[in-house]
């Protein structure tokens, strides 16, 4: 690999956290998280690396730096069942909906937005608690962020795709991305609040919808004057 190369890794099967290191499941020795960094230490380039299996989380902290998008499944230890999130992230890498800011591609960013938000609305249309939330690191912290959570990451990720460059395409604009990947959010809130009407009083249910709608409008003007300009 050269320095402009691009290394994108999907790590699809099981993982497991025996309380002090995280795996991935292979034939013969699993590797950990620290193991998995030791092998990426030495290769130059751009690094993806995106783990969709359980008890993933761990595998943020090791794996992330300068240059790098590390995405995983599960956003705690405690998340150590099976996931489904790899399942809506592949579909996500082909499907035209996930194309966000509609420039003719899909980036890491709106791969993994749209991957967290199938994952939710599977949860919801089943009337389940989600017993797994993906994480996005890009600036190296370590941290992460859920799709619709607060925190900085998004801007390297948003830029970044498999597919070569296509002559023509739009640029990325990042705002307008954030305010799409917004309405998006508050629509499948809007879904799960549905689902909950049974659960909750009149008034409270409401008060909830109303909050949303509103929130919906606003976002939903912002985005059209963002594409006017």
């Amino acid at each position: 690999m050269r320095a402009d190369d691009l290394l994108f890794v999907l790590l699809i099967g099981h993982g497991s956290f025996d309380g002090t290191e995280a795996k991935f499941n292979l034939v013969g020795p699993d590797l950990s998280s620290a193991e998995w960094a030791a092998l990426l230490k030495p290769v130059p380039g751009q690094i993806v690396v995106v783990n969709t299996t359980a008890a993933s989380f761990p595998f943020l902290a090791h794996l992330s730096g300068p240059r790098r998008v590390v995405i995983t499944a599960t956003d705690s230890v405690a998340q150590r069942f099976d996931t489904v999130f790899p399942e809506f992230f592949v579909r996500a890498l082909t499907d035209a909906n996930a194309d966000l800011d509609k420039n003719g591609r899909v980036s890491m960013w709106e791969a993994f937005a749209a991957a967290s938000m199938g994952v939710r609305r599977y949860y919801t249309q089943r009337g389940q608690l989600s017993t797994e939330h993906a994480i996005i690191d890009d600036n190296g912290d370590g941290v992460g962020r859920e799709a619709g959570g607060e925190g900085t990451d998004g801007s390297v990720s948003s830029r970044m795709y498999l597919d070569p460059d296509v002559p023509g395409s739009a640029p990325t604009d990042e705002e307008l991305l954030r305010l799409l990947q917004k309405r998006a959010t508050l629509q499948i809130d809007v879904d799960e609040l549905k689902q909950r009407r049974q659960l909750m009083t009149p008034d409270e249910y409401q008060k909830e919808f109303e909050r949303l709608m509103i929130a919906l409008a606003s976002v939903s003007q912002d985005i059209r004057r963002k594409q006017k300009t």
